[in-house]
């Protein structure tokens, strides 16, 4: 088990983390229909936007309900009023989902409170589903703004029903792209069982053209399908963070299985054998088969990824998957900083920093690592330190193709271990100073061998 190292330091820089609200706002874009609201200044939910948008090259249905200064001091619940009924007029969602910032959360103000009082005064706004979840900006990050959403719209919309045999829940992690949620739910279709997806970005974010333009997202999971989960047998939770909602579903009936990781061999073995438990079923000839490439990508990488020093910056559930994915090819994780979480702990590394990009290069620069794993924010100690660097987590701004990257299952492991290795390969070598010394004895032998003098 890893130790944390807290930095006894009041100033963040180039920050790793990236708020809560923008990762409640991510999953409630993977329910059809959505529109997230932010209840705050029309600045937090600007920075939000631009980051998705920079992330994903879409339009992003991200509305505000601009609290101004006499409702930042007298309460905001008309502008919620308002800005629903708004949108509801605008775009017709199917869905709203609430998100609060530091603005509302640091006057204490009873969302949820004033969220019922209304719903139950305004009857017209029945059709559709509104679900708050409290995200102060200065509490956790990415992963837990995410998590926060999904326990809501469980806690909201999931009801006690009938058993629907075959039917599992599948409760991705932020972490993971939405390339990485069509891998998975095609692995769990692939022993005859059917997820319903809760978020499902692979349906929304995934970066397809609609035939029309539409105020909130392109798709996602049904509301339907919602409704139902309490009736499946089982609930698949990826990430540690993503246990709190499968405890919800659990307290339904759905038995809970918590899955760290779906990266790496190991792993991904782990859940190929829940899924022939739940299924009865035999593993695909398909399945067996990525399996053994994944095997013969991992002998044809180990050179590269073997012994290679990586320094690490990751969100917890993503630097687990990830770090524990290389940690058993041979790497030594020299450097790893994260967010803070419940998998910290578990990366293997002797030492995990929660702290910021600031600390991870000061570290990386002393440990004398040799690749860079983190997200865009990461390309100028790339840069500074001339290293590799594999860009992972949220943003990634610098590259096309995000949402297309997968790290998930045999074939999704089998990629990452060759983006590594190849980003390795492609880097070219900068001597350090004591290699001259020896360059030029050798070059000085080669010479001398070479001399008619010695033939």
């Amino acid at each position: 088990m890893a130790r944390l190292i807290h930095p006894d330091r009041a100033l963040s820089t180039n920050p790793l983390k990236v708020s809560a609200p923008l990762g409640a706002a991510m999953a409630y874009l993977g329910i059809e229909g959505a529109i997230p609201l932010f209840h705050g200044a029309q600045g937090c939910t600007a920075f939000a936007m631009v980051h998705m948008v920079r992330h994903f090259k879409e339009a992003i249905p991200l509305q505000t309900t601009a609290m101004n200064e006499v409702s930042a001091i007298l309460g905001g619940g008309e502008q919620i009023e308002e800005a629903i009924e708004n949108l509801r007029k605008r775009a017709n969602p199917k869905f709203i989902g609430i998100a609060s910032t530091a603005l509302v959360e640091t006057r204490g103000e009873d969302v949820a409170g004033e969220l019922r009082e209304m719903l139950s005064r305004r009857t017209d706004f029945a059709d559709t589903a509104v679900v708050y979840a409290a995200t102060p900006d200065f509490v956790g990050g990415l992963e837990d703004g995410w998590a926060r959403a999904v326990e809501a719209i469980v806690d909201a919309l999931a009801v006690p029903c009938a058993r629907r045999e075959g039917q599992v829940n599948l409760l991705p992690g932020a972490h993971m792209t939405p390339a990485d949620v069509e891998e998975l739910a095609g692995l769990i279709r692939a022993f005859g069982l059917d997820p319903v997806i809760l978020p499902d970005l692979s349906l929304s974010l995934d970066g397809h053209l609609a035939d029309d333009w539409r105020g909130h997202s392109l798709g996602g999971t049904r509301l339907s399908d919602i409704a139902t989960m309490a009736g499946s047998i089982a609930t698949l939770a990826i990430g540690d963070a993503m246990r709190p909602a499968a405890m919800k579903l659990q307290a339904l009936g759905v038995p809970a299985h918590v899955v760290p990781s779906v990266t790496g061999l190991a792993a991904v073995d782990g859940l190929v054998s829940l899924l022939m438990t739940l299924s009865g079923a035999d593993v695909p000839a398909t399945v067996r088969r990525d399996r053994a490439r994944l095997a013969d990508a991992m002998l044809d990488a180990h050179f590269q990824i073997g012994g290679l020093k990586v320094a690490l910056g990751a969100d917890p559930d993503l630097g687990f998957a990830l770090g524990s994915t290389l940690a058993a090819m041979g790497a030594e994780l020299t450097v790893v900083t994260t967010t803070g979480g419940a998998a910290a702990e578990r990366i293997p590394a002797d030492q995990v920093i929660v702290g910021d990009l600031g600390d991870l290069e000061r570290a990386a620069e002393a440990a004398g690592a040799r690749l860079l794993l983190t997200h865009s924010h990461g390309r100028m100690m790339a840069a500074r330190l001339h290293l590799p660097h594999v860009r992972a987590g949220f943003p990634v701004f610098d590259r096309l193709g995000a949402q297309d990257v997968c790290r998930t299952g045999y074939r999704g492991t089998r990629a990452f271990l060759y983006e590594v290795a190849n980003a390795v390969l492609s880097h070219p070598h900068r001597p350090a100073p004591e290699d001259f010394g020896a360059a030029r004895i050798s070059s000085e032998f080669d010479h001398a061998a070479s001399s008619p003098s010695h033939h």
